[in-house]
């Protein structure tokens, strides 16, 4: 029961551990502030609406402020009023008429509910920023809970499938579940809904191992989205660090995400987070007051340094956090400890990472952040993907994060989307994708993992919408389709949106198969956007980041053609699972001779001759082939035995009509079995044999996959 009558006691505490800590006899609180003159604990009723009791922190050890409340128990509603100098100019913004959320806080009860009385200062004055707000903010902000973080977790033990096994699936909680028949409808939405056998099956029909969530970390809507009926549902406008957002809990309780986790574990299936600490939801110079500004906005921001009145920009959301303070680099590795200690989860992916990596306004790839996470012994044996790049000045910096990291390989998606799509020039970056981009990654040491490669992902078009769409759609946003990518090396095929043309429609099915095809069969790890499988459309909406409706909820009910490509993305998955030479522990040598005598890798022209550097540059040139020796693998099994397997070969066309392709001799006397060939719509595929000299009929955009075997 929460706490209803006043707290008499009060001790001196300690300033560690930080936040609000339940040691099973009171509560400890403990919280940072370097400029700072007095720190106010607020403790509010059971329903949020009302401060019953106000106890000053009067113990300040290395500028932490405590207190230890031996009356105090779970459930305790608080939040903190910060005494200080309000000098915008001095990079100083204390208010304490406005409530803070503490940045510990495990647990937020209720919603904001934005008023003018958010901001502290006084919203229309003539010297905007500079005035000051007296406005109490506490009535429309959410309280921070105190939480017995006790918790049964049995025999969970993290998955810890390999990288070279993996395959991502990135999904929205919400979007995942809300419209799913068999999930009960009091669960959709939900991390409950995860957890649901309907939901788990599918991703162990798919195959997948790795279930990557978008954001989960306690966040806001936006106030000019609520505003025209929108929602900030992808979530990446974060307020705290170690609460989980509970519009995505159907019991209001911080322990059914750990259910979630652990019935996923017990699937077989790892979770990854997408983290947001690059900023925060406290915009501007010209946003709200909720909790970091008013603890120590100097301290916790990038502030320009000849003018501390305004925030140093590197993400596009007004703020970045300040890494370089010893006290918020704190904060975000006990974040990120918390998450994998507590909460069970397998690895993070860091959104807007660069970001991290700026020590002044450059990239530093040595950065403190992650040098620190790097000699962690527990962080560092997760998995870390990194976006790598913010909206700042040399900000872009795939191929530049430090060993240990992996990193979403945009080059990859741009490469692959522009192949299929038909333009011309390249055949040699198709090539070095497709293997795993060692031009990128080799040198510093890394494998063929450290590329996350993916055709889509939450940003950007659905793979059914890169096929049916040649422009963005993004009216519904309210922003008259100014937000969103221009770029999308996107084909309608001929009709934009919906086609009733049986052609046009064929045709979409086929590069829908190319493109996954690819994405599975190429080095590196491959990453599906949750609902390609099932030709999830948003109506040509590249950028939904605000459409928390139909438009971007998962559709489970399936037509004919939708469940054959369902199949077929299973199969796939399957095909790649039981074939090691499509994930190499390292990158392929085009000069190494295996044992047969052959190298590892050839590619070839269509007249079955291997390529020479002239033929690389044709910019006419959509079509090749690669050969891969599956008797050059450097794998071993669970027991030290070494992994063979079978040798295949690849043949991609671009281009819009048959290309007869010959099976080359030298590479083999023995026949060829065709094992996928994307212009048929089948599954399983028809195997036929064609003997080593002859012409293979490879259809005009359409990527066959040949397995050599013995004659019989």
């Amino acid at each position: 029961m929460a706490e209803t009558r006043p707290i008499r006691a009060v001790w001196p505490g300690q300033p560690y551990p930080r936040g609000a800590s339940w040691d099973g006899e009171g509560v400890n609180f403990s919280v940072f502030s370097a400029n700072a003159d007095k720190v106010e604990l607020c403790i509010f009723d059971p329903s949020g609406r009302h401060e019953v009791q106000r106890i000053e922190l009067r113990e300040r050890t290395d500028e932490i402020w405590h207190s230890y409340l031996p009356e105090a128990r779970p459930g305790l509603l608080y939040g903190y009023r910060v005494h200080g100098p309000y000098a915008p100019e001095k990079g100083h913004r204390f208010n304490p008429n406005k409530l803070l959320i503490e940045p510990y806080a495990k647990h937020l009860q209720g919603n904001v509910t934005w008023s003018d009385a958010h901001f502290g200062y006084r919203v229309g004055h003539s010297k905007a920023d500079l005035s000051f707000d007296k406005r109490d903010s506490a009535p429309g902000t959410p309280k921070s809970r105190v939480i017995d973080s006790a918790f049964t977790w049995g025999d969970d033990k993290a998955p810890r499938v390999p990288w070279h096994d993996t395959v991502i699936y990135e999904a929205h909680v919400r979007g995942m579940t809300m419209r799913h028949p068999e999930v009960p409808p009091q669960l959709r939405g939900t991390y409950a809904g995860l957890a649901t056998a309907p939901v788990i099956e599918h991703l162990q029909r798919l195959g997948i191992t790795t279930l990557e969530l978008m954001p989960v970390h306690a966040f806001f809507d936006d106030r000019h989205l609520l505003e025209k009926g929108l929602r900030n549902y992808w979530g990446y406008n974060t307020i705290g660090f170690f609460a989980p957002e509970l519009r995505f809990s159907a019991t209001g309780r911080v322990s059914e995400f750990k259910t979630m986790v652990k019935t996923l574990h017990s699937a077989g299936i790892e979770v990854i987070l997408d983290v947001v600490y690059n900023h925060t939801a406290e915009g501007n110079q010209l946003g709200p007051t909720l909790s970091f500004r008013g603890l120590d906005n100097a301290a916790y921001y990038r502030l320009v340094p000849d003018d501390p009145r305004y925030y140093m920009d590197f993400t596009g959301t007004g703020n970045t956090l300040n890494l370089q303070h010893p006290r918020v680099l704190q904060l975000l590795m006990d974040s990120l400890r918390y998450w994998v200690l507590e909460m069970h989860v397998d690895g993070f992916r860091f959104d807007l990472a660069s970001a991290l990596a700026r020590e002044l306004f450059d990239v530093d790839r040595l950065g403190s952040f992650f040098d620190t996470i790097g000699q962690d012994p527990v962080l560092s044996q997760v998995k870390l993907i990194a976006e790598p790049w913010d909206i700042g000045s040399g900000g872009y910096q795939v191929g530049n994060f430090p060993p240990g990291w992996n990193e979403w390989n945009d080059k990859y998606r741009d490469t692959m989307r522009a192949y299929w799509k038909g333009d011309g020039g390249l055949i040699g970056d198709f090539a070095r994708r497709f293997t795993g981009s060692s031009d990128l990654y080799e040198a510093s040491g890394r494998k063929p993992h450290a590329s996350i490669n993916f055709i889509t992902a939450h940003d950007g078009f659905t793979l059914e919408d890169l096929v049916s769409y040649n422009e963005k759609h993004n009216e519904g946003n309210g922003e008259d389709s100014r937000d969103g990518s221009n770029d999308n090396r996107s084909w309608n095929c001929g009709v934009e949106g919906p086609a009733a043309d049986p052609a046009i429609r064929t045709l979409r099915r086929r590069q829908k198969r190319n493109l996954l095809a690819t994405l599975l069969l190429s080095q590196g790890v491959p990453m599906m956007l949750a609902g390609d499988e099932l030709g999830r459309t948003q109506n040509g909406n590249n950028n939904a980041y605000c459409q928390d409706n139909e438009t971007s909820w998962l559709n489970w009910d399936l037509d004919e053609e939708q469940q054959r490509f369902l199949e077929f993305v299973a199969h796939m998955i399957d095909f790649r699972r039981r074939h090691a030479v499509f994930s190499r522990r390292r990158f392929l040598r085009a000069n190494a001779i295996n044992v047969e005598g052959l190298k590892e890798i050839v590619w070839l022209t269509p007249e079955g001759t291997e390529m020479t550097e002239t033929e690389w540059n044709m910019h006419f040139a959509r079509c090749l082939g690669v050969y891969l020796a599956g008797a050059a693998i450097e794998r071993s099994d669970k027991r030290g035995r070494p992994v063979t397997d079978n040798n295949f070969m690849l043949l991609f066309n671009a281009h819009h009509e048959q290309i007869p392709f010959v099976l080359p001799q030298f590479l083999t006397d023995k026949a060829w079995w065709t094992v996928l060939d994307t212009s048929a719509e089948t599954v399983p595929f028809e195997q036929r044999r064609h003997e080593a000299g002859a012409l293979y009929p490879l259809q005009g955009r359409s990527l066959a996959l040949l397995r050599e075997t013995a004659y019989r």
